[in-house]
């Protein structure tokens, strides 16, 4: 048993942290509230008919797909809008996970049809803050991430980053090469 487990990790410290694509790079986020299941099946309705007006869909986790991922970290919230049949390119990605359960963070990506990615964006951003007047903006650091839950705090007009922590947050792998 142990060797497969040397083998395992050879090979995954061989794999280095691949580049993403420039249309993959996340432009815009947000909390919005979905404490319920029903607030969180509305929020796929919304999703897939914000989706639906672009020629896209929605794909999300069922009770037994949470379940089994919440063995490894609590989720009880995971969808995502999609480009094509084949799930070419993810648009839109929402999820809530152990730090922010029923706090769902819906990030939105620049996408390879920028037209697109923009009015999806902006539909859905109107839907969501409509239906959910408490939705936040979250920032979006140099490298493309969202800082971690205990480094951001609330405004009225979003999450900022605590200036305590705003210094780890300077620079990401983009800008330190």
């Amino acid at each position: 048993m142990r060797r497969p487990f040397h083998l395992l990790f050879v090979v995954l410290a061989a794999c280095g942290v691949a580049e993403q694509p420039d249309w993959a790079r996340t432009v815009a986020a947000y909390e919005v509230p979905l404490p319920t299941p029903d607030d969180k099946a509305r929020f796929v309705d919304v999703m897939s008919a914000a989706a639906e007006k672009e020629g896209l869909h929605v794909d999300s986790a069922t009770a037994d797909e949470l379940r089994s991922l919440s063995e490894v970290s609590p989720i009880t919230f995971n969808a995502a809008i999609w480009r094509g049949k084949n799930d070419e390119e993810a648009l839109v990605s929402a999820m809530d996970f152990r730090d922010n359960i029923g706090r769902v963070w819906v990030t939105f990506s620049l996408g390879q049809d920028q037209a697109l990615s923009n009015r999806l964006r902006d539909n859905l951003v109107a839907d969501m803050k409509r239906q959910w007047p408490a939705t936040a903006s979250l920032p979006i650091m140099p490298n493309g991430g969202i800082p971690l839950v205990e480094d951001l705090v609330r405004t009225p007009d979003g999450y900022r980053v605590k200036t305590a922590a705003a210094a780890k947050y300077a620079a990401g792998p983009r800008d330190q090469n």
